[in-house]
């Protein structure tokens, strides 16, 4: 029986990238996001997969509390969920980023992890199983002005979520993994206060390494949890 993965934030960038790589492995799909084209974008690569597209607002309880009712009426379970959605801003260190942005990044990133993972449980717990792969970030670990104080706030607390899922959890068969990616070549570069030149661009990961690590905990068997992986370039682009 196939398994049926949700994916926030699938339309760009490591949610698109894991998209591609669950449909090749032959998984059912729920890719959520704000805007519905780059969705179907996605949707477009994903060969045959059994694919539901749904317009979802991370930070809206009511949405994401539909987004879970429409995965198990469309697929029967909700086996994976991938917390992908996240934003950052161009002003983000302490001494120029706005309220507004603060509590944007917050929200998105950490909040709608929270939401849309509350949303999936009582699913997952009735199965006896489900895995929550967290995307985090290298910002995660230590915070920089390169990611910023919002970005990297909420990176940390993502990691700290997805430690009280394992603790909470894990008897109920349910796993947590946070994968820390150091630069990927996705739209989110763009944001930088310092342009990224093509050169340090071509030195990051693809979404595809980082899906490519995603895959492998969710086809490990149920006895083993991957709490962290922490995966960079091997060339720096920050500096």
């Amino acid at each position: 029986m196939s398994q049926t993965a949700i994916i926030t934030g699938a339309g760009t960038g490591i949610g698109a990238g894991i998209a591609i790589a669950f449909a090749n492995a032959g998984m059912h799909l729920v890719l959520a996001g704000r805007r519905t084209e780059p969705l179907e974008d996605t949707a477009a690569q994903c060969g045959d997969a059994k694919i539901q597209i749904i317009s979802t607002d991370v930070t809206d309880r009511n949405d994401v509390r539909s987004l879970a009712e429409q995965t198990v009426d469309a697929f029967g379970s909700i086996d994976i969920l991938v917390n992908n959605a996240g934003i950052n801003t161009n002003k983000r260190n302490l001494s120029d980023i706005s309220d507004e942005d603060w509590d944007r990044v917050i929200n998105i990133n950490l909040t709608g992890a929270f939401n849309i993972f509350r949303a999936v449980l009582p699913q997952m717990k009735t199965q006896n199983n489900g895995v929550v792969i967290n995307i985090a970030s290298m910002a995660g670990k230590r915070a920089s002005t390169v990611g910023g104080t919002a970005y990297s706030a909420s990176k940390f607390g993502m990691a700290s979520l997805n430690q009280s899922i394992n603790a909470e959890f894990r008897d109920n068969n349910i796993r947590a993994c946070c994968i820390f990616p150091g630069e990927v070549d996705t739209p989110i570069l763009d944001l930088r206060p310092n342009p990224v030149s093509d050169e340090k661009r071509a030195a990051a990961l693809q979404p595809e390494d980082v899906a490519a690590a995603a895959l492998m905990v969710v086809q490990l068997p149920d006895r083993a949890i991957v709490e962290e992986i922490t995966i960079f370039p091997r060339q720096a682009v920050s500096r």
